[in-house]
């Protein structure tokens, strides 16, 4: 394949033309909002090739997000071409304009023009009120996922913020203000395609040294919020109440905090990172994290103590959230978040980090009151039940090949979770091991 340059692609023969290659980085989003550059290839499509390691890809990305305002976060990978290896890097950006060391430039054919002050004034008055997620993506509008579409539909229906019914998935997409020609705005492709990606993971103490689980998922926003929130759920601490003659399962972080933080964070998120959510579970603390940053002339806790307006770096995510309830006000999360945690006596903490947000809950031993002790009637703890069900398991193992969830549900009439967890909790323990896979899932012995 013969290489050679245009609007949006750059070919720079080696990484010691990194301040030139940023410089065209810059032209090419003030032009075109995406574009590609190649370390490796002379302007004239010879393709030398280029050295690399894990140090020098890294280098590069943090170069380039250093160097340009506001920030971009590229998408550097080798790749071979020919007989050869290449650097490739990716960029995408929606700001009205960007910056490389202080200056402007666009892109003109395949050269790099430094902009006037009055050719910037102007892009930036066409330019400021449009959001990536207004943008038209690659993605047919034949490509959504109807099944969540309708079931989308019928949620926001009960909710009374539409009032129209599904037909067929153009018509609805139309009415959403998703799709433009027979593609989906970029809106559309992260909430009803399988375009968006979430880390989760649970270590064995409060450092990434050493992991006990790890799962990632691609889908859209919808199915990746019910995920990570069922995967927290499995993960962490429980205990009974039976003070109401009924026992229910308590958790030790409240589920309705935990819910709004997964929305917020797929929500207000930077798509044009590279990076995906995470959600990592600590034995002191868990943190939901996203890329982005956060809005400079406020900090987390205003948004907490004072009344304010929502800034909304995806405000059609944000709408179509709204209107089937995930979002019940604007700018109103991390209040929610913020008053559910102290209602239940939960420390949590919101942090602006370089690179992204987290909402960081914190975990504590559970505490037994006098009533506890002296009755063992109400706020019952788990410890006593988990170490008679999971020495039931084990038990069951050494005369029955294997054992499924269901199998511990039936036998203690016990939600589905806490099977889960007394299960997670002997693989931990090193006792059992996880066989197969979806809804085939069984357990055997070490």
């Amino acid at each position: 394949m013969k290489y050679s340059e245009s609007e949006t692609l750059e070919l720079k023969k080696s990484t010691s033309e990194i301040n030139e290659a940023i410089i065209s980085i810059v032209a090419i989003l003030n032009k075109h909002n995406a574009g590609e550059l190649i370390f490796g290839i002379s302007p004239n499509g010879t393709v030398n090739g280029q050295s690399f390691s894990e140090k020098t890809l890294r280098d590069i990305s943090q170069k380039i997000a250093n160097s340009i305002e506001p920030k971009i976060y590229p998408r550097v990978e080798p790749q071979k071409i020919g007989e050869k290896y290449c650097i490739i890097v990716k960029f995408v950006g929606d700001e009205p304009i960007y910056y490389a060391q202080g200056k402007a430039y666009v892109r003109v054919a395949d050269e790099d023009k430094l902009m006037s002050a009055k050719e910037i004034e102007k892009r930036i008055q066409s330019k400021s009120n449009l959001k990536w997620d207004s943008f038209v993506s690659d993605v047919s509008f034949e490509k959504v996922n109807e099944t969540q579409l309708k079931k989308y539909i019928e949620e926001a229906r009960k909710t009374e913020r539409i009032n129209f019914s599904y037909s067929n998935k153009k018509e609805v997409l139309e009415k959403l203000e998703l799709i433009k020609g027979n593609n989906l705005l970029n809106a559309g492709k992260i909430l009803f395609y399988d375009a968006t990606e979430v880390q989760t993971a649970v270590f064995a103490g409060t450092s990434k040294n050493t992991f006990l689980d790890i799962k990632d998922k691609t889908a859209n926003i919808f199915e990746l919020i019910e995920f990570s929130e069922k995967y927290i759920k499995e993960h962490i601490d429980w205990r009974a109440d039976l003070s109401t003659g009924t026992r229910q399962e308590i958790p030790e972080i409240p589920i309705r905090a935990i819910s709004e933080s997964l929305v917020n964070s797929f929500c207000h998120r930077d798509y044009t990172a590279p990076e995906s959510n995470k959600v990592a579970i600590y034995e002191d603390r868990i943190e939901i994290w996203n890329p982005g940053e956060f809005p400079s002339e406020f900090k987390p806790l205003d948004f907490v103590k004072k009344e304010l307006p929502s800034v909304l770096r995806n405000p059609k995510i944000a709408k179509i959230l709204y209107y089937n309830r995930k979002i019940e006000k604007w700018g109103s999360g991390l209040r929610r978040i913020y008053d559910e945690c102290k209602e239940h006596d939960v420390k949590v903490k919101f942090k602006v980090l370089k690179y992204g947000f987290s909402v960081i809950f914190f975990r504590s031993k559970p505490k037994v009151t006098k009533q506890e002790s002296d009755t063992n009637q109400t706020q019952t703890r788990h410890k006593p039940d988990e170490e008679n069900r999971q020495k039931w398991i084990l038990d069951y193992l050494k005369t029955n090949q294997t054992i499924k969830s269901k199998d511990i549900i039936q036998k203690f009439k016990i939600v589905k979770d806490t099977s889960v967890r007394d299960l997670n909790n002997l693989i931990k323990q090193n006792k059992i091991i996880k066989k197969g896979a979806g809804n085939n899932v069984w357990y055997e012995l070490r």
